[in-house]
């Protein structure tokens, strides 16, 4: 691939814009509003790639609008994704990618989703270790998260790690990319990042990075936690730490624009052995998390997963 040399104002190179899409096309996925597939962008690349190479470069690249898919759920309900175009989540991805390697070093070791070298496999361990050492665990569910993050917080939480004019300005204008509605209509967005952005998952993490990881780790020092994406198990030692921290998460959720799930986010006992019982009718005994159900194994008595 030749792309001719200009002096651009921002310092993106074509080699990221090539990079980029070599890693979207390995992603897979279906095309956005314009129904350009990878297909068809790879098979002429050039043609598709030069002009986001050049806009965003130049920082005239602005994002079409993300189309709306919804995913059935178990329950009946569904999950809404954004789908953006081939050509937007080039760019996303270019953005992305320098944008990890500056703030993925200051996560938590207790934030496990979509990060390099961390997995779901890694936070289901550590879980299952946390319920063997702490007899409470606090399932907690954020309503609608992706689709709830404040715009103003989230900017404001990104200018902590970066202060790159380039990509301030285009995740932004990603944040701010309007819906394509199943019929048809445009409709603008004042909050949340799509489910189905190339970038949404870094941006998330960057979010709850200062929402919940380092607040919860300066003020609840003594409780322990795994978090993956908007997945949270929070471990703690008595139930009445665990109310305490429940409370203290609702307000800080609360004072950051998000909320915690009615009836979804419940304290659950993890029974170690027979003997050792709280003097009260115990609700909750087991929760699901990535998949596996943890409940108690009465046999063996301790805290075990189950798929």
């Amino acid at each position: 691939m030749i792309f001719k040399e200009k002096q651009k104002s921002q310092p993106i190179e074509k080699r990221q814009v090539w990079e980029a899409f070599e890693k979207v096309k390995s992603n897979g996925g279906s095309a956005g509003v314009d129904n350009l597939s990878i297909k068809e962008v790879s098979s002429q690349a050039r043609k598709y790639l030069y002009p986001v190479w050049n806009r965003l470069a130049s920082g005239s690249y602005y994002p079409q609008a993300v189309r709306e898919v919804e995913i059935p759920k178990s329950d009946g309900r569904v999950r809404k994704l954004g789908i953006p175009t081939v050509q937007d989540r080039t760019a996303q991805m270019v953005i992305r990618e320098e944008l990890e390697s500056k703030v993925d070093k200051h996560f938590s070791a207790n934030s496990f989703g979509y990060r390099p070298h961390k997995s779901a496999h890694q936070a289901i361990k550590q879980c299952r270790e946390n319920c063997m050492k702490m007899d409470w665990a606090i399932d907690l569910d954020i309503k609608s998260f992706f689709d709830e993050i404040d715009h103003g917080l989230m900017m404001k939480a990104l200018s902590h790690f970066t202060d790159k004019k380039h990509i301030h300005l285009y995740v932004k204008r990603w944040l701010e990319a309007p819906i394509q509605k199943k019929d048809g209509t445009i409709e603008p967005r004042s909050k949340g990042t799509p489910q189905g952005g190339v970038i949404s998952p870094l941006l998330a993490n960057i979010f709850l990075h200062f929402v919940f990881d380092k607040w919860l780790e300066k003020h609840h020092p003594q409780v322990k936690f795994e978090r993956y994406a908007d997945d949270i198990i929070i471990h703690c030692q008595n139930f009445k730490q665990a109310l305490r921290t429940l409370e203290a998460v609702k307000a800080r959720f609360k004072k950051c624009k998000l909320q915690i799930k009615d009836g979804k986010s419940n304290i659950v006992y993890c029974k170690r052995n027979q003997k050792k019982h709280p003097s009260f009718k115990v609700h909750y005994v087991s929760f699901d998390f990535l998949g596996f159900t943890f409940k108690p194994r009465m046999v063996k008595g301790y805290f075990g997963n189950f798929h």
